[in-house]
C-alpha cells in the first residue's frame, strides 16, 4: 500500500510539473508573440491599383466641320435636300445675280431706249423686251455658264470638291467676264469711293468693288448705243416738225406723221436684226 500511494504521487507530481510548464510556456507565448502580431496587422497593407490607361480627350468639332457634314452626303456628294435647298436659293437670288453680273442691263436698256426713240410707248410690252433681253443675256453668257458647269457645279455634285471650293472656282469666270467688259475709270472710281488701296493686278480686285462698276461701265456703254439710234429717229422728227410748220399745219401732231416713217425706216435697215448684232457684237471678246 505503501508503494502503491508513493508512486501515485509520484506520477501526480510530475503532470502537476508539466501543467505547470505548459502554462508557462502558453504564458511566454502570448506575452511576447501576441504583441507582435497585434503590430503586424495595424501596419496597412498597400493596395497597388492598376494605372488607368489614358483617354483621349475628345475635342469639340468646328463650325466649318458640322456645315460640310451636313452639306455633304456620306460618300462625299451632296444629298438631295441639300441640293435642293441650294436650288431655291440660286432661283430666289437669280434676278439680282442677272441684273448685276450679266449682260441683262445693258441690252434692257437698249432695246427700251429703241422703243422710245420710235415713239412707241407700250409696243413691244416690257414682258417681251424683258424676254427678249433674257434669251440675249443667255445666248451671250453661255460659254460663262458652261465653264462655271465644267469646273464648278459638276465637280461639287459627283463628290470631288467641296462647296467652297465650288464657289471659288465658280466665280473666276464671272469675275473673268465682268472684267473684260469693266473700264478702269470705273474700277478706279468705286476703288476711291471704297476708301481701298489700288489693286496689284485684276485678279485681287474684289467683288465687291468690281460689281458695281461693271453696272456703271455697262449703263455707259447701252447710254452710247441708245444715243445713236436715236439721231436718225429725231432727225426724222426735226424734218416732219418742219413740213408742217412750213405748210400751217401746226395744230397736227408731228409724231402722227413721223411714225411711220420711224417704223419704214426701222424696217428698211433691219433694224431688229442690226440691234441684236450689235449687242451680241459688244460682248465678241468673250
Amino acid at each position: 500500500m505503501t508503494a502503491v500511494s508513493t508512486g501515485a504521487r509520484t506520477i501526480r507530481r510530475r503532470r502537476i510539473l508539466l501543467s505547470s510548464i505548459g502554462a508557462g510556456f502558453l504564458a511566454i507565448l502570448f506575452t511576447v508573440i501576441a504583441p507582435a502580431l497585434s503590430a503586424a496587422a495595424a501596419i496597412p497593407t498597400p493596395i497597388t491599383t492598376p494605372t488607368p490607361t489614358p483617354v483621349p480627350t475628345p475635342t469639340a468639332p468646328s463650325i466649318n466641320d458640322i456645315i460640310q457634314s451636313s452639306l455633304n452626303g456620306p460618300n462625299g456628294t451632296p444629298s438631295d435636300s441639300v441640293v435642293v435647298l441650294i436650288g431655291i436659293t440660286l432661283l430666289s437670288v437669280a434676278p439680282s445675280l442677272i441684273l448685276m453680273m450679266s449682260s441683262f442691263t445693258k441690252i434692257f436698256i437698249v432695246l427700251a431706249m429703241t422703243r422710245n426713240a420710235m415713239g412707241l410707248t407700250t409696243i413691244p410690252p416690257n414682258q417681251i423686251l424683258a424676254g427678249l433681253a433674257l434669251f440675249l443675256s443667255i445666248f451671250i453668257m453661255w460659254p460663262v455658264i458652261t465653264d462655271i458647269n465644267s469646273s464648278a457645279v459638276q465637280p461639287y455634285m459627283s463628290g470631288a470638291i467641296d462647296i467652297n471650293h465650288a464657289i471659288t472656282l465658280a466665280e473666276a469666270p464671272l469675275r473673268t467676264f465682268m472684267l473684260a467688259h469693266t473700264r478702269q475709270e470705273d474700277l478706279a472710281l468705286m476703288t476711291r469711293a471704297a476708301g481701298r488701296p489700288n489693286p496689284a493686278s485684276p485678279a485681287s480686285v474684289s467683288l465687291s468693288t468690281l460689281i458695281p462698276a461693271f453696272m456703271i461701265s455697262e449703263l455707259r456703254s447701252a447710254f452710247i448705243i441708245g444715243f445713236v439710234i436715236f439721231v436718225p429717229f429725231l432727225v426724222i422728227d426735226l424734218v416732219v416738225s418742219s413740213a408742217l410748220m412750213a405748210m400751217g399745219m401746226m395744230m397736227l401732231p408731228p409724231v402722227m406723221i413721223s411714225l411711220p416713217f420711224k417704223i419704214l425706216l426701222f424696217i428698211l435697215v433691219d433694224g431688229w436684226g442690226l440691234l441684236v448684232t450689235t449687242l451680241v457684237g459688244s460682248y465678241g471678246s468673250t
